[in-house]
């Protein structure tokens, strides 16, 4: 592990002794990737809030972002926290945005805000109308994002690539690795339809120049029978989107299933493995066996005395967590 801290003031670069384990956390939506680590500080090392730290691991860069905290205690060591760019979208603002993909609108509060990006992948579902109004960039971003796979179907994940905000599809994001028992120490696997699971979609606008209210209904009647009716029923607005009976067919398709949540513990690292990214598990739960390709909804990797290791939250397929 060799991290780098660059003093922006006085232009110096610094290697730290690092202490303990480094941590790097990542999750798919709504939150800055997190990069925490312990070092002992001596007489030449100086750094402050905002100076930038990248890390490589193993002849890899993966880390690159602004120190935020630092804790020191008697004996010298400091307690380092750092974020990547994504830090920067917990901004408010106010946007209107008219006729735009979302991947349009994310170059242009990157560009009003100053953040450097990367690849930005063309989202293809123009957005008739969208009004954020004092809330977060991170949020207003996930909004989109959202919007366009309820009306296209594909997910699509914004992350820090090692100092570009990018945006990838996540069928672009497939690393070609398998997990199975060898590999993890252990997992928790939990299945339910106590949350998010519905078997019968109905959206409604009210049309009040015409005076009624219109209905789109999107139904698995055999899932009724074997759970009951299980109904979300959501407000739609003609103008955030167009075909509803298709939006209600997608939604349907999203939560009519049993919710399955698996968490992985000390999985053998991989840093080509962040949130969003997809590979395949062949673990037997008992009721289900699954060797199937999987979306990781949150990632902590763990670096300690050589050895890299990593927590997982998943989703995919029938593990829908």
């Amino acid at each position: 592990m060799q991290i780098v801290i660059h003093n922006k003031e006085n232009n110096k670069y610094y290697m730290p002794a690092v202490q303990d384990d480094v941590i790097w956390e990542l999750n798919r939506k709504g939150t800055p990737g997190k990069f925490t680590f312990k070092l002992l500080k001596d007489t030449l090392l100086e750094f402050t809030e905002g100076d930038t730290v990248q890390a490589n691991y193993d002849g890899t860069n993966f880390f690159y972002g602004y120190i935020f905290s630092k804790k020191r205690d008697k004996n010298s060591l400091v307690d380092v926290t750092a974020y990547d760019q994504l830090r920067y979208l917990k901004n408010k603002d106010i946007y209107i945005f008219l006729n735009i993909k979302a991947g349009d609108a994310i170059k242009r509060i990157a560009d009003d805000f100053q953040l450097q990006t990367g690849t930005i992948a063309d989202t293809e579902y123009v957005i008739p109308k969208y009004r954020g109004s004092n809330d977060t960039l991170i949020d207003i971003i996930q909004n989109l994002l959202d919007m366009t796979t309820q009306n296209v179907g594909k997910i699509y994940v914004l992350y820090d690539n090692f100092g570009k905000l990018t945006l990838s599809d996540v069928e672009d994001l497939k690393v070609n690795l398998l997990l199975d028992n060898e590999a993890a120490e252990d997992y928790s696997y939990e299945s339910s339809i106590d949350k998010d699971t519905y078997n019968r979609i109905k959206l409604y606008y009210d049309n009040k120049d015409e005076g009624k209210r219109d209905v789109w209904l999107s139904v698995d009647s055999a899932n009724i029978k074997r759970w009951g009716v299980l109904q979300m029923t959501k407000s739609v607005n003609p103008k955030k989107a167009i075909n509803f009976a298709e939006m209600a067919d997608t939604l349907l398709k999203s939560h009519n299933r049993v919710k399955r949540t698996l968490s992985i513990q000390n999985a053998f690292g991989n840093l080509k493995i962040r949130a969003g990214s997809m590979f395949y598990i062949n673990l037997d739960f008992g009721d289900v066996k699954l060797t199937k390709p999987i979306i990781v909804e949150s990632v902590k990797h763990k670096f300690s005395n050589n050895l890299h290791l990593m927590d997982l939250t998943v989703r995919g397929d029938v593990i829908t967590g």
